[in-house]
Protein backbone atom coordinates (compact mmCIF):
# COMPACT_ATOMS: atom_id res chain seq x y z
CA UNK A 1 0.00 0.00 0.00
CA UNK A 2 1.16 3.36 -0.64
CA UNK A 3 1.24 6.20 1.65
CA UNK A 4 0.15 9.82 1.03
CA UNK A 5 3.02 11.99 0.93
CA UNK A 6 5.53 9.43 -0.12
CA UNK A 7 8.69 10.40 -2.61
CA UNK A 8 7.49 8.98 -6.21
CA UNK A 9 3.81 8.18 -5.16
CA UNK A 10 0.88 9.54 -6.46
CA UNK A 11 -1.11 11.86 -4.60
CA UNK A 12 -5.09 10.58 -3.85
CA UNK A 13 -7.89 12.36 -5.67
CA UNK A 14 -9.38 15.14 -3.32
CA UNK A 15 -12.82 14.98 -2.90
CA UNK A 16 -15.08 17.64 -3.42
CA UNK A 17 -15.10 18.99 0.30
CA UNK A 18 -11.30 19.47 0.18
CA UNK A 19 -11.24 21.14 -3.41
CA UNK A 20 -13.93 24.10 -2.09
CA UNK A 21 -11.72 24.31 0.84
CA UNK A 22 -8.64 24.65 -1.56
CA UNK A 23 -10.72 27.51 -3.24
CA UNK A 24 -11.83 29.23 -0.19
CA UNK A 25 -8.46 29.43 0.84
CA UNK A 26 -7.05 30.75 -2.16
CA UNK A 27 -10.11 33.63 -2.17
CA UNK A 28 -8.68 34.89 0.67
CA UNK A 29 -5.45 34.95 -0.26
CA UNK A 30 -6.53 37.10 -3.03
CA UNK A 31 -8.94 38.97 -0.77
CA UNK A 32 -5.63 39.68 1.59
CA UNK A 33 -2.90 40.45 -0.99
CA UNK A 34 -5.50 43.03 -3.04
CA UNK A 35 -7.13 44.88 0.20
CA UNK A 36 -5.35 47.99 -0.15
CA UNK A 37 -5.98 48.89 -3.79
CA UNK A 38 -10.14 47.46 -3.90
CA UNK A 39 -10.03 49.89 -0.72
CA UNK A 40 -8.44 52.52 -2.51
CA UNK A 41 -10.70 52.09 -5.77
CA UNK A 42 -13.85 52.08 -3.03
CA UNK A 43 -12.81 55.41 -1.73
CA UNK A 44 -12.43 56.66 -5.49
CA UNK A 45 -15.80 55.99 -6.37
CA UNK A 46 -17.28 56.81 -3.30
CA UNK A 47 -15.63 60.19 -3.58
CA UNK A 48 -16.71 61.01 -7.19
CA UNK A 49 -20.49 59.62 -6.32
CA UNK A 50 -20.96 62.37 -3.43
CA UNK A 51 -18.95 65.17 -6.32
CA UNK A 52 -21.63 64.24 -8.30
CA UNK A 53 -24.41 64.34 -5.78
CA UNK A 54 -22.42 67.85 -4.30
CA UNK A 55 -22.70 69.07 -7.66
CA UNK A 56 -26.23 68.14 -8.43
CA UNK A 57 -27.37 69.79 -5.28
CA UNK A 58 -25.12 72.95 -5.91
CA UNK A 59 -27.09 73.07 -9.70
CA UNK A 60 -30.32 72.58 -8.35
CA UNK A 61 -30.12 75.16 -5.19
CA UNK A 62 -28.75 77.83 -7.74
CA UNK A 63 -31.45 77.28 -10.65
CA UNK A 64 -34.10 77.14 -7.78
CA UNK A 65 -32.83 80.96 -7.23
CA UNK A 66 -32.61 81.90 -10.92
CA UNK A 67 -36.22 80.71 -11.29
CA UNK A 68 -37.22 83.39 -8.46
CA UNK A 69 -35.10 85.84 -9.90
CA UNK A 70 -37.16 84.85 -13.11
CA UNK A 71 -40.29 85.04 -11.72
CA UNK A 72 -39.83 88.77 -10.36
CA UNK A 73 -38.77 89.36 -14.29
CA UNK A 74 -41.80 87.83 -15.00
CA UNK A 75 -43.89 89.80 -12.63
CA UNK A 76 -42.06 92.94 -14.09
CA UNK A 77 -42.77 92.19 -17.60
CA UNK A 78 -46.71 91.99 -17.05
CA UNK A 79 -46.54 94.88 -15.70
CA UNK A 80 -45.09 96.92 -18.98
CA UNK A 81 -47.57 94.83 -20.85
CA UNK A 82 -50.46 95.83 -18.75
CA UNK A 83 -49.08 99.54 -19.36
CA UNK A 84 -48.76 99.16 -22.87
CA UNK A 85 -45.41 100.31 -25.24
CA UNK A 86 -43.94 103.48 -24.34
CA UNK A 87 -44.54 106.10 -26.84
CA UNK A 88 -44.25 109.72 -27.49
CA UNK A 89 -48.01 109.88 -27.23
CA UNK A 90 -48.74 108.02 -23.72
CA UNK A 91 -45.01 109.07 -22.03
Amino acid sequence: MMETGAPGGVEPEQTAAQKQLLRRRQELDYWKNNMARIRRRNRMTGLSIGAFVLGMFTYTILSVKQERIMDEVDDEARIHIIRGPRTGANS
